[in-house]
């Protein structure tokens, strides 16, 4: 039952892989005491932890990002500027280490800017009505670790 998706190399196309190869598999041996769909539907839960932490993580620099561009307050921009940086890491960690999910971003981003966009108005400083509905920033904006939106408010940093 050896498949194509090596665990190390691809972990999201492997869980993919072998929960697909379990449910063939269970329906060769009907008399065998495995829960093959269980454990199938368990190893399609464990890949999609990985959809969901790059969509995480591209909502948590669309958040900052908002607030960077849109807060009139000056004092938590340094704490924006490295949630962003770090995030980003993340993102492309997650993005090296799972290569099957290279188009997951682009996919998952209106998804991650309702949640950025939903997170960023829960600062005071941040009116729901002056914050785009749709995503302003492009997917390599976001992705780009030396890009930075310009400040409404003319603040550095």
């Amino acid at each position: 039952m050896s498949g194509k998706f090596a665990y190390d190399d691809d972990y999201y196309a492997w869980t993919r892989e072998q929960a697909r190869l379990l449910r063939e598999a269970a329906s060769e041996r009907i008399n065998t005491p495995i829960d093959w769909e269980h454990i199938a539907e368990e190893l399609d839960i464990m890949g999609d932890q990985v959809r969901d932490a790059i969509e995480s993580h591209l909502a948590t620099v669309i958040e900052h990002l908002l607030k960077l561009e849109h807060s009139p307050d000056p004092y938590p921009r340094r704490k924006w500027r490295i949630s962003v940086s770090k995030a980003r890491r993340h993102l492309e960690r997650k993005l090296l280490r799972h290569p099957s999910l290279k188009g997951w971003p682009a996919e998952a981003l209106a998804d991650a800017y309702a949640d950025g966009r939903d997170d960023a108005v829960q600062d005071d400083s941040l009116e729901p009505d002056g914050l785009p509905r749709e995503c302003p920033y492009t997917l390599d904006q976001i992705r780009d670790p030396d890009w930075w939106p310009a400040s409404r408010h003319g603040l550095e940093g």
